[in-house]
């Protein structure tokens, strides 16, 4: 019972259920494992016993992080301050518009006061008038609401009780897309141009948003995580466990869109350099070759220390050094992280003791051995930078309402950059994973240490804050992998298996709250992937802030009913509608039981070919024959291309907001980009965007292939959308 409480204190689940009518007890072994991982030491009774008193005993007047949103009723921790209690708002400098820069915004201070007669203010200051009953859904009227931004709060009781907290002040919800708009899906490096040096990078990706807008209307492009990997040889291709999330991969960058590219001196060795790029290239798209990070990143690298050596012009060297001055030592950690990193190998376990701490005297030395290389891995985030904003401006040149939305992963690398600079800020000796459902009786386990929740607020969310703005720079839109992680992750101890795992709460107020702010900020939509198993309450209140889920055709079925397909009148409207996802069958694969096959050779079916098979035909041809039933399908069975078309005719029918098109599903790709439960028994993420027998195609030819063009045909955009007030039009 005490380590129940003591659990429950710190957000730590005992039990779960995987379904409403089933609860599993989690091993006490693994209830103490995480709340070692918390700081919290329960191994022994008496030790449970003497946390939980010191737990209980502690009494905060304020939590380390108190939310408001604007319009709404006040917090408990605020409205239910004693009255009489002064409150004072430190409000952000850049958050007070016309305030001298460099001078902070004068403090907002108030009283707490009951509907009683109101109590004297401070001397000097006018006395109240009597507080009316606030209207409903109103702050009392003793609240002075402070502008959108992370603030300073101070109480002092009048018992001369007092508390200090981070103040999050919010709008109600986040910005929302144009009504109606379509867009593209696509992993970035299988795009490759005729001009790639291997893979696909962002100056294919400024293409194909200007391409898109212009020709077939699209509003977005979504792409997968451009983070920054953990380098290595081979590295880990999925770009869901990099080393950063704070920082793009400069492998992304097209290096002759560089400006100093065109004064390198030594043009012999970057025509070598470009000669055996196209080789790179030409293995891939006609040879059978797969990408290959690693030789596309050698090539680059040796092609950008040549940049490098090109002299800033005066306004270069301007906008670089306010690049150095807004990223602080966020950047210059990254950058350090990269440089050790050359030297001692990625992971950063096993470098010298004296340099695995960010802030200790032997990093210290270090920062100044390898300045130059600390300055060159910084130079290649302010270019990466810099293309990611011009892909955006040409998406949003080609009159896309959206733009690019780019993608967060869940978590990072535990070798990484973030792990080793934020060390206080994770669960070391945890993983992220999900729990046992009925799509896979074993779990799963990640790989990818969690944020700890109480650090998070007591630092007011800063390195989330600052992970957030980072990503919305140059994003049009943000869409979050396993959303749900908001509420809860599933934390799996280091060495065990993923049944032993348990829920590890956040708080959800305030990580919305954050998340709504900076998106808010930068005018940007939020998509929230919401597949899989979701908590009670999680997509009401997801949809409350204004966060679009996300809804892939197979899966939008009436579970609790007959479970039928579901019309596409019964969608609902604030999402992100789609036919698959990079880790999804295509959808030719999915008519024709392509993917049955390949998980069969690779010994995935956890039954007979024959009853998947029949499954799985026995799934498609409902959904089918309800195409046909809303004559969506006028070509008839056995039309492929056909039937790819009436899936996004159906998908363009629901009130979905945003209705995303995998782009390899344009010229009848049936190889997944990514298969779950594989590793080196499939290509994943290393596989080019291909035609239906599996030849490469390049963007060239993609964006002139009938077959899409007869697709998009069907998407076309629906009457004019008038927008109400404080949504973006398209």
């Amino acid at each position: 019972m005490g380590l129940s409480r003591l659990a429950a204190l710190h957000g730590v689940a005992t039990s779960y259920s995987p379904s409403p009518d089933v609860t599993v007890s989690v091993p006490d072994d693994t209830v103490i494992a995480v709340l070692a991982a918390l700081g919290v030491d329960a191994g022994t009774p008496a030790d449970v016993r003497k946390c939980l008193a010191a737990a209980e005993s502690r009494s905060r007047l304020l939590p380390p992080t108190v939310v408001v949103w604007a319009g709404e009723p006040l917090p408990p921790a605020l409205a239910g301050l004693p009255p009489g209690s002064t409150v004072t708002v430190e409000p952000e400098p850049s958050d007070l518009p016309g305030h001298p820069a460099g001078r902070p915004p004068a403090p907002l201070s108030m009283r707490a006061r009951a509907a009683a007669p109101a109590e004297p203010v401070a001397s000097g200051e006018p006395a109240p008038a009597p507080e009316a009953a606030p209207a409903p859904g109103a702050a009392p009227a003793w609240w002075i609401p402070p502008p959108h931004g992370v603030h300073r709060i101070h109480v002092r009781t009048p018992d001369n009780r007092r508390a200090t907290a981070t103040l999050v002040a919010a709008p109600p919800r986040l910005p929302q897309p144009p009504e109606g708009t379509h867009g593209f899906l696509v992993q970035l490096y299988s795009l490759l141009s005729a001009r790639s040096w291997g893979m696909g990078d962002l100056g294919d990706l400024a293409d194909l948003a200007a391409w898109a807008g212009r020709s077939v209307g699209s509003g977005f492009v979504q792409v997968n995580p451009l983070h920054a990997a953990v380098p290595g040889k081979p590295t880990d291709p999925s770009p869901y466990r990099p080393s950063s999330r704070r920082f793009p991969d400069p492998v992304h960058l097209h290096v002759e869109s560089i400006p100093e590219y065109g004064h390198v001196r030594d043009r012999a060795a970057l025509d070598d350099l470009r000669q055996d790029a196209a080789a790179l290239s030409e293995a891939v798209l006609n040879k059978g070759a797969l990408i290959d990070r690693d030789a596309v990143w050698e090539l680059k690298r040796q092609a950008l220390e040549l940049v490098a050596q090109v002299p800033l012009t005066p306004g270069r060297r301007a906008d670089y050094c306010d690049f150095l001055a807004e990223q602080g030592q966020a950047l210059e950690d990254h950058a350090l992280w990269c440089a050790l990193a050359e030297v001692h190998g990625p992971d950063w376990h096993t470098w010298p003791e004296a340099l695995r701490a960010p802030r200790s005297p032997g990093t210290a030395r270090a920062r100044s051995e390898l300045l130059d290389r600390v300055d060159f891995h910084c130079r290649l985030a302010w270019l990466t930078a810099g293309q990611l904003a011009a892909a955006q401006r040409a998406a949003e040149d080609a009159g896309m309402g959206v733009g690019i939305v780019h993608d967060l992963a869940v978590g990072v690398h535990p070798a990484g950059a973030d792990t080793w600079s934020q060390q206080e800020a994770f669960a070391h000796g945890m993983s992220v994973g999900a729990p046992p459902d009925a799509f896979n009786a074993r779990g799963q386990d990640w790989g990818l240490p969690p944020w700890r929740p109480d650090v998070l607020a007591a630092t007011g969310y800063a390195a989330y804050r600052g992970l957030l703005r980072g990503l919305l720079a140059h994003a049009g839109a943000l869409r979050i992998d396993h959303v749900m992680g908001l509420f809860r992750l599933w934390w799996v101890p280091e060495g065990r298996p993923p049944t032993d795992g348990t829920y590890v709460a956040y708080d959800a107020e305030a990580m919305l709250a954050v998340l709504v702010l900076e998106a808010h900020r930068a005018g940007t939509s939020v998509v929230g992937e919401d597949l899989g198993t979701v908590a009670p309450g999680v997509r009401e209140a997801l949809a409350r802030r204004g966060v679009l889920g996300t809804s892939v055709l197979w899966f939008e079925r009436d579970w609790e009913g007959d479970g039928r397909p579901l019309a596409p009148e019964e969608w609902r409207r604030d999402c992100l509608a789609t036919a698959t996802t990079h880790d999804l069958p295509s959808t030719a694969a999915r008519l024709t039981g392509d993917h049955v096959t390949l998980r069969h050779r690779l010994g995935l079916l956890t039954r007979s070919m024959e009853e998947e098979l029949t499954a799985d035909l026995t799934d498609t041809a409902e959904w089918l024959a309800l195409l046909a039933r809303l004559r969506m399908l006028p070509e008839g069975d056995g039309d492929e291309e056909a039937a790819v078309r009436a899936v996004h005719r159906f998908l363009r029918r629901t009130p979905a907001r945003m209705t995303g098109v995998w782009l390899p599903d344009t010229v009848g790709d049936r190889r997944p980009q990514n298969l779950p439960g594989t590793w080196d028994q499939y290509p994943n993420w290393r596989l080019p965007i291909a035609d239906p027998e599996g030849h490469p195609v390049t963007l060239e030819e993609i964006t002139a292939s009938p077959r899409l063009h007869g697709l998009m045909e069907v998407l076309r955009p629906r009457k004019p959308h008038t927008a109400p007030p404080g949504e973006r039009r398209p």
